[in-house]
């Protein structure tokens, strides 16, 4: 029995099926994270690695520990992990490519995430310096590789510490669902209805376009893609 899977290009016509593919998505991710968040704990305290270094281990190594389906197809970007795998649901199943970057910061900055536009299929629309930009995403909304099609979804992970007597107190891990550029409209549809701040890049020596993801105004937007994750021995519930 062969298995029928849909055609990404075709959710530009149903998109809160895109919604419900990365709502399963970010289930998918947040449970591998909070399953893994004992030894996350522990590692940033032993680890003298690079904080960024620290969480992407983190992350890869949660999602592998979890286990996920697999299309035999590499993928490219500058994220930290990357599949080309199945996602089934009851009523379909479709090919996808899921992009997942992680950051570790103190918990000062833990309201956004600094993403590069190589990261992003959404275009970027906000007022910066006064102007509005608006800057494309250099992902597809659908990636195409020797003829197969996979949905792009990408999803941002941050490791939020404070340092106590040299050593890394993991306090939370805040997880979040960017939307797939064909949810544009609904999320940001110009400059002035955003989920974006001025990202920590100078134009001016020639340094990458880059922005901030604003968690609140996300989650203003869609309750659910914004979830927190506290340590143990918290307990921890699905925001929806």
């Amino acid at each position: 029995m062969s298995v029928t899977l849909i055609n990404p290009y075709d959710l530009q016509e149903n998109l809160d099926r895109i919604e419900a593919i990365e709502k399963a998505s970010l289930r998918l991710l947040v449970q591998a994270l909070y399953d893994y968040r004992h030894e996350a704990s522990i590692i940033f305290q032993a680890e003298n690695d690079q904080v960024a270094d620290i969480g992407e281990d983190v992350t890869r190594e949660a999602l592998d520990r979890l286990g996920m389906s697999r299309v035999n197809q590499r993928l490219f970007g500058k994220v930290d992990y990357k599949r080309a795998r199945y996602l089934f649901h009851p009523d379909f199943a479709l090919k996808q490519a899921l992009f997942v970057d992680s950051k570790a910061e103190s918990v000062s900055g833990a309201g956004t995430a600094t993403l590069q536009i190589s990261q992003l299929s959404m275009t970027v629309k906000q007022i910066r310096a006064g102007a509005s930009v608006s800057v494309d995403g250099k992902l597809p909304v659908v990636l195409n590789l020797n003829q197969e099609h996979f949905l792009t979804t990408t999803m941002f992970v941050k490791y939020a510490y404070t340092d106590n007597n040299g050593t890394h107190q993991l306090e939370r891990i805040i997880v979040a669902a960017v939307p797939n550029g064909m949810l544009q409209e609904r999320y940001n549809p110009d400059e002035h209805k955003t989920i974006w701040r001025a990202g920590r890049n100078a134009p001016t020596l020639g340094e990458e376009f880059r922005v901030r993801l604003s968690f609140r105004l996300l989650k203003d937007n869609a309750r659910w893609r914004v979830q927190t994750i506290p340590m143990e021995p918290h307990a921890y519930i699905w925001d929806e």
